[in-house]
C-alpha cells in the first residue's frame, strides 16, 4: 500500500517538477556508487577544451552527499518547483522550460567568472525567489521559528545558509537571477513603454504545449463531417429510387 501511494504521488507531479526531481536523485545515487563528484562539478577548462559538455547540465543535479543539506534542499526544489509549475505556469508548460533554461545559462555565465562548482542550490533558490514575489501575501512560517511573508523566504533561506556556515554566494546568485527573471518577465512589460523581452521560442512550444481546442470553434458547413461528399454519396445510395 505504501509503494502504490509513493507510485501514484510520484505519477501525479507535473513533469517538469518530476523530471527534475528525479535526475537529482538519481545523480545521487550514481555518485554514492558508480561515479564521483569530479566528474560533474562545472569546470569551464574541461568543459570547452575537453568537450566534457554533460558538465553544463550534471553541475545543476548534485547537491551534495546524502544528507541534511541533500534533503533540505529536495524538499524545497520539489515544493517550489510544483507549485510553480502548478500555478502560474499552469498549461504553460513551455514557458516554465524557458524559464529553466534562461536561469541556468545566467548561472553558467557568472560560473565562468567565478569559483562555483555546483548550481543546483542557486537554481533551487531562483526557483524559490520566482514564486514568492508572484505570492506576496502569502504567511510562511520557518520551523516554527519565524513568521514572515512569502517575498522574505529567499532571505531567510539565505540567513540559514550562513548559520550553517556555508558561503551565501550561491545564495545570492539564485536571488539575482530570479529578480532578473521577475523583472524581465512580471514587471517590465507592464511598465509605461516597456514590453515582453523573454519570448518562448515556438520549437518548445511545439514539443511541451499541446494546442487546446477552441470550445467556441464552429466549423464551416462544408467542413461538418455529416457534410462530407463521402456521406453525402452514401446518404444518396441509401434513398429509395
Amino acid at each position: 500500500m505504501a509503494y502504490q501511494g509513493f507510485a501514484q504521488e510520484y505519477l501525479g507531479m507535473p513533469a517538469v517538477t518530476r523530471a527534475y526531481t528525479t535526475a537529482c536523485v538519481l545523480t545521487t545515487a550514481a555518485v554514492l556508487e558508480f561515479i564521483t563528484p569530479f566528474q560533474l562539478y562545472f569546470n569551464p577548462d574541461l568543459i570547452f577544451r575537453k568537450f566534457q559538455i554533460w558538465r553544463l547540465i550534471t553541475n545543476f543535479l548534485f547537491f551534495g552527499p546524502l544528507g541534511f543539506s541533500f534533503f533540505f534542499n529536495m524538499i524545497f526544489l520539489y515544493r517550489y518547483c510544483r507549485m510553480l509549475e502548478e500555478g502560474s505556469f499552469r498549461g504553460r508548460t513551455a514557458d516554465f522550460v524557458f524559464m529553466f533554461l534562461f536561469g541556468g545559462f545566467l548561472m553558467t555565465l557568472f560560473g565562468l567568472f567565478a569559483s562555483l562548482f555546483f548550481l543546483g542550490q542557486a537554481f533551487t533558490i531562483m526557483l524559490v525567489y520566482v514564486w514568492s514575489r508572484r505570492n506576496p501575501y502569502i504567511r510562511m512560517n520557518f520551523f516554527g521559528l519565524l513568521n514572515f511573508q512569502a517575498p522574505f523566504l529567499p532571505w531567510v533561506l539565505m540567513g540559514f545558509s550562513l548559520l550553517l556556515g556555508n558561503s551565501i554566494i550561491i545564495d545570492l546568485l539564485g536571488i539575482a537571477v530570479g529578480h532578473i527573471y521577475y523583472f524581465l518577465e512580471d514587471v517590465f512589460p507592464n511598465q509605461p513603454g516597456g514590453k515582453k523581452l523573454l519570448l518562448t521560442p515556438g520549437f518548445l512550444k511545439m514539443v511541451f504545449d499541446t494546442p487546446e481546442e477552441d470550445p467556441n470553434y464552429n466549423p464551416l458547413p462544408e467542413d461538418q463531417p455529416e457534410n462530407q461528399p463521402g456521406d453525402q454519396d452514401q446518404n444518396q445510395q441509401q434513398r429509395p429510387q
